[in-house]
C-alpha cells in the first residue's frame, strides 16, 4: 500500500465525516434538550460511525493492498449501507421500553435510525439529500412537536375497577356509568380476585380530553363500593 497516498487528507475523506458530525450533533442536541436517553454524543457518534463505514466502502480501492488485482475488487456501498441500518436497528431496540400500558422511546429510536441514515448519505457524498434530510429531521422533531400539541387528540386509558363482591355492579352497569362521562369503553374483562372477595372489571376507554379521565377518577374515589381502581393513561 502507498502509505504516503493514504495519509493525505482528501476532502472526499474528511468532509463527509464533518458533515455527518454536525448533522448528528444537531439532532442530538434536540433530543438531549428533551431529556431523552440518547442525546448529543450518541447521535453524533452514530452519524460519524455510519459515515466512516460508507467512506471506507466508497474508497475501497484506496485501502486494498496493491497485490490484489483491480479485476477482483467489487465495490458495493449499498451492501454496506444495508448492514449499517440493520445493525442500528438493534441499537434502537435498546431505547424502547414498556411501562404498564405505555411504550416509551419510539421517537428517540426513530431519531437514531434517521441519524444513521443521514450519516450514510454524508458518507456517500450525497450532500443535497443529506442536508435536506437533516433540516427535515430537525423540523419534524422541533416544529411539528409544537403543532402536535395544538391538534385535538383522543385520550386513551386502561381502567381497572375492583368492587366488593356483594352488591357489585355488572359490566353493563359500569359501561353505562362510563358513557355518562363521555367515555367510550372497549369490551370489559371480568374476574374474581382476592380469593373471590372482589370483582374486577377492566377495559380500555377513549375520551375527547383528559377532563373526562379526571372526572372518572373523582367518581370512583367517591363510590363506596369501589375498593381499588387503576387508571393508566397511554401517552403518545
Amino acid at each position: 500500500m502507498d502509505w504516503t497516498h493514504a495519509l493525505i487528507f482528501k476532502p472526499d475523506y474528511f468532509l463527509p465525516l464533518l458533515g455527518a458530525m454536525v448533522a448528528g450533533s444537531l439532532v442530538g442536541i434536540e433530543r438531549g434538550h428533551r431529556g431523552q436517553p440518547a442525546g448529543f454524543r450518541t447521535h453524533a457518534l452514530l452519524a460519524v460511525a455510519s459515515a466512516l463505514l460508507m467512506v471506507g466502502a466508497n474508497h475501497q480501492v484506496d485501502w486494498i493492498t496493491s497485490e490484489a488485482p483491480l479485476a477482483v475488487i467489487r465495490i458495493d456501498p449499498v451492501r454496506m449501507a444495508h448492514g449499517i441500518l440493520t445493525g442500528v436497528g438493534f441499537l434502537c431496540g435498546g431505547v424502547i421500553f414498556r411501562e404498564g400500558f405505555t411504550v416509551h422511546g419510539l421517537t428517540t429510536a426513530t431519531s437514531l435510525w434517521t441519524t444513521s441514515a443521514l450519516g450514510v448519505l454524508f458518507g456517500m457524498g450525497f450532500w443535497s439529500v443529506a442536508i435536506t434530510g437533516t433540516a427535515a429531521t430537525l423540523f419534524i422533531l422541533a416544529v411539528l412537536r409544537i403543532v402536535d400539541r395544538w391538534l385535538p387528540q383522543q385520550q386513551v386509558a386502561e381502567v381497572i375497577i375492583r368492587y366488593k363482591r356483594d352488591g357489585a355492579p355488572d359490566a353493563a352497569q359500569v359501561r353505562d356509568q362510563l358513557r355518562t362521562l363521555k367515555l367510550e369503553p372497549s369490551p370489559f374483562s371480568n374476574r374474581l380476585t382476592k380469593k373471590g372477595l372482589l370483582i374486577e372489571h377492566g377495559a380500555t376507554v377513549r375520551a375527547p380530553s383528559l377532563a373526562q379521565i379526571d372526572a372518572l377518577a373523582a367518581l370512583l374515589r367517591a363510590d363506596r363500593k369501589v375498593v381499588e381502581f387503576e387508571i393508566l393513561p397511554r401517552t403518545h
